[in-house]
């Protein structure tokens, strides 16, 4: 019994010793690491806050901003260009743009983080400023000799720093929205999205030659861009006034547009200020509206209509009750529609007077079917052609570039991205539509496409083929100075076999 007893309090002993061991064995093999581990040397002697600060206004001194005009019209600024335009020297500062603050973090182009913490600055002068001071120091401490700025375009926040920075020396770059949404779980393998995790992401595509140069139109390209913008808002705002006006109607006087015929008139909206319902209409009879109209000093066969609206206004069937206080409504969203079809009118002769200084713009009005409207809108988005190497940028920039996701012997759907400036893919659109109605020779092109022997196809699918074409001529003639040459444009696209022939009858 004795010794089953001391063989149990042996074996707990050596237990006890084995969990010590190994208890120990990991304290040492800690100790050994940290002895182990490499001390991180600062190359050249500590500087005294005296040296830094002379390098920093060395620095901002001698700081020189690159923009587009630099880096993309010497031919195409290829991904290897990019990488060595951020070269060792360099300074990488992320900005995540907001309204009212934004946030910056500095790394280098290894990717190590320069900085503590996120620093944050209003979006103001004094804010700028800081940010910059701020990037210049770590510049200083570090021997960078440039700085350059990554952000993502969000909304309209961004043009007020991006101007001031490269106003200060400051290069400024931008990155796609899209890829930081898709590389935010690089940093730490998370779905988290903040201000002061972005900021290192946006370094970090920067880095690694993932950016754009920014285009801020000057000129009259600016005034052409600011124009086109306001003409799409009042048109916005047209159509959604004259929404709500058809509802009014249809509620109170459900024959309106029988009665009035076209709504947006000048006749119609005169009477509509004044007597917009049956009872009022009733009231005032033919000879009431004509007074109204003559007042208005309005001219034409609209007269002839006032009969018909006597008469459809005693057989309406619309609801009274509320027609009081809806009276007013209409009477505001007539005299909208007045002020709006003016502004428009205004905005319109502006657009054209000011596309008619871009250079060649003339040229492409020769195409038929392209217009001043037309026109001036591809070219308010577009921007200088000065900018582009090929036409291709300029499809890929108005999101009319073909995609296709294949692997193996899966072959995907090629349709087009969608992505970039949307009015630019609206107005090419509109011009593909007017030139294959009024232009024989595009025209015929549309027919081919549509009932060609091998891979026709359908309507729409054409008039964006049309788009691109329309786009690359549009291209050539502002490029280059060249008038439209149709037999030209055909010989580019001609098909025999497919019974394409370069003729086209009169």
């Amino acid at each position: 019994m004795n010794g089953k007893v001391n063989h149990i309090e042996n074996q707990e002993v050596k237990e006890g010793i084995a969990k010590k061991t190994r208890a120990q064995y990991r304290r040492e093999e800690k100790t050994d690491r940290k002895k182990t581990k490499p001390n991180i040397k600062i190359v050249g002697a500590p500087m005294s806050d005296a040296e830094i600060e002379r390098r920093k206004q060395e620095l901002l001194g001698s700081l020189t901003s690159k923009t587009w005009r630099d880096l993309e019209t010497q031919g195409k600024f290829k991904k290897d260009e990019k990488l060595s335009f951020v070269d060792d020297d360099t300074l990488i500062i992320g900005c995540d743009v907001g309204s009212e603050k934004h946030y910056i973090r500095a790394i280098d182009t290894r990717g190590r983080e320069l900085g503590k913490n996120a620093f944050g600055f209003s979006n103001d002068k004094d804010g700028f400023e800081k940010a910059r001071d701020w990037a210049a120091d770590i510049a200083a401490r570090h021997k960078k000799a440039q700085i350059i700025m990554g952000l993502e375009p969000t909304g309209h926040y961004w043009l007020d720093l991006a101007t001031w920075m490269v106003d200060n020396g400051i290069s400024v770059v931008q990155v796609n929205p899209y890829a930081v949404k898709q590389t935010k779980e690089v940093e730490d393998n998370s779905q988290a999205k903040n201000d002061e995790k972005d900021p290192k992401i946006i370094a970090n595509l920067v880095k690694d030659g993932n950016f754009g140069m920014p285009y801020l139109p000057e000129g009259v390209y600016a005034d052409l861009r600011r124009l086109s913008m306001f003409r799409d808002q009042l048109n916005e705002d047209h159509t959604r006034t004259l929404n709500r006006l058809h509802r009014e109607l249809k509620i109170y006087f459900p024959e309106y547009k029988d009665a009035f015929g076209k709504i947006d008139g000048a006749f119609t909206l005169a009477l509509l200020e004044v007597a917009p319902f049956p009872d009022s209409l009733i009231a005032l009879g033919e000879d009431g509206i004509h007074e109204i109209w003559h007042e208005r000093r309005l001219k034409g066969r609209g007269y002839s209509k006032a009969a018909g609206i006597v008469r459809y206004a005693k057989e309406s069937v619309g609801t009274k009750d509320g027609a009081e206080a809806s009276r007013d409504k209409v009477a505001w969203f007539a005299k909208q529609l007045q002020g709006l079809s003016e502004k428009l009118a205004e905005v319109e002769g502006q657009l054209e007077e000011k596309f008619r200084e871009v250079p060649h713009a003339e040229n492409a009005l020769e195409i038929p079917g392209i217009g001043d409207n037309i026109l001036s809108g591809i070219i308010a988005e577009m921007g200088d052609v000065a900018r582009f190497d090929e036409a291709k940028e300029i499809q890929k920039l108005s999101g009319l570039g073909l995609v296709a996701c294949s692997s193996g012997k899966h072959k995907g759907e090629t349709k087009i991205s969608h992505r970039g400036r949307k009015r630019l893919r609206y107005w090419l659109f509109q011009g593909a539509k007017s030139v294959v109605v009024h232009d024989k020779h595009f025209k015929k092109l549309h027919e081919y496409y549509t009932t060609r022997n091998d891979n026709p196809l359908k309507k729409m699918q054409s008039l964006i083929v049309i788009a691109c074409k329309l786009l690359r001529v549009i291209y050539t003639m502002l490029k280059k100075g060249v008038h439209y040459d149709p037999e030209k444009m055909m010989q580019d696209i001609i098909r025999p076999s497919d019974g394409l022939d370069i003729a086209v009858a009169a």
